[in-house]
């Protein structure tokens, strides 16, 4: 059985979570269950999704989730997501992407079509009350925010409060415009818990002691957190002359000098919003110890790119890095139990650690 955890929602009274949430092995396989299967990930960019009458296969958080599925977008260009696991005997359905008209399973011949429904079998004639329901590919909920794919497995919450929070600051900008660019894709191997990583994203404490160049660039003294239900963001205002965005009158944030959006969407996707584009970070549980964070860049202004705080992010993402390495060992020592929370610099850090625990609670 795995311990219970709470945060008091009172920031001014709270502890974080303590440092047996990281280091046991059990609670690290609940999060698999109670979290990740009942939440949201970004699953990718549009262009996945290819032509009317193609199929995608893909594995969800390959050596942590390990669920198999599949895009698919019909002869009418409806998309859909759909279980990659054939109801016939569990072999993958769709090994290459590419053209397809219908789905056909090569163990034995199972047929589905492109929305997952079953279609045909071979030497069933004689089976009775066949097919079920349960002969059918699961279709998951699939939603589309700009170039932007996100599917649950089960999720607990929908996606659309999510998706409008981020509409309300971002959906000035032509989201149609993006393009990924290739060029920028980085990936990071993090010896630490996931979760580590998440906390440290989410404040800008640590600012001033540990990114000089960005600190540098934003206004610590006005750096913003505001709360949602299952993401959060921070807003990072520019400290003089730097790059900004041109927002319009009757954004939320008019007449600022925003230099950067920084959104969380629980648990684990990282949507980092500069001048020039956008930068996505995800966050991929590899062990209790192991962490991979693919930072994947897609560009609407590339003039813009490499000034102010959308720049240097390799550099930033190496100073993070060490810092959240540096807590998880520290996290190991039998002197460290939990902390506390600043109420004004950790409301995000706070938010996170609620989420989690209610969660696990579920």
């Amino acid at each position: 059985m795995i311990p219970s955890f709470h945060i008091d929602p009172d920031i001014r009274k709270a502890e974080t979570l303590p440092a047996s949430f990281y280091r046991d092995p059990e609670v690290y396989q609940a999060l698999k269950e109670k979290v990740f299967y009942q939440s949201w990930q970004c699953i990718g960019d549009s262009g996945m999704l290819g032509d009317p009458g193609s199929a995608t296969p893909l594995m969800l958080l390959e050596g942590f989730l390990d669920e198999p599925l599949v895009l698919t977008r019909d002869a009418g260009g409806n998309p859909y997501c759909l279980s990659n696991v054939c109801t016939h005997r569990g072999n993958l359905v769709v090994e290459e992407s590419g053209p397809a008209r219908k789905l056909v399973c090569g163990y034995h011949g199972r047929r589905f079509g492109l929305d997952g429904s079953f279609e045909h079998m071979p030497e069933f004639e004689q089976t009775k009350d066949f097919p079920s329901p349960c002969d059918h590919l699961a279709q998951l909920p699939l939603r589309q925010w700009g170039p932007f794919l996100f599917a649950g497995l089960d999720p607990a919450f929908e996606i659309g409060p999510v998706l409008e929070a981020m509409e309300a600051r971002i959906g000035f900008l032509p989201l149609d415009q993006l393009r990924p660019d290739p060029s920028r894709t980085q990936v990071y191997d993090v010896k630490a818990h996931w979760a580590l990583y998440c906390d440290n994203f989410l404040e800008g404490f640590h600012i001033p002691f540990v990114h000089k160049a960005l600190d540098a660039v934003l206004d610590y003294g006005d750096y913003e957190t505001v709360l949602f239900e299952h993401c959060n963001l921070q807003i990072g205002y520019a400290d003089g002359e730097q790059e900004v965005f041109a927002l319009p009158e009757k954004h939320p944030d008019a007449g600022r000098q925003v230099a950067a959006y920084y959104f969380l969407l629980f648990p684990n996707t990282m949507f980092n919003f500069y001048p020039w584009g956008v930068s996505v970070n995800w966050v991929h549980p590899l062990g209790p110890d192991h962490t991979r964070v693919t930072f994947k860049s897609f560009v609407w202004d590339a003039s813009k790119l490499d000034r102010g705080a959308g720049s240097g992010l390799d550099r930033v993402e190496l100073e993070d890095e060490a810092v959240v390495e540096g807590v998880h060992k520290g996290l190991q020592s039998r002197f460290y139990r939990a902390g506390r929370f600043s109420p004004t610099r950790e409301q995000g850090v706070h938010h996170f650690h609620r989420l989690l625990a209610e969660f696990l609670m579920r």
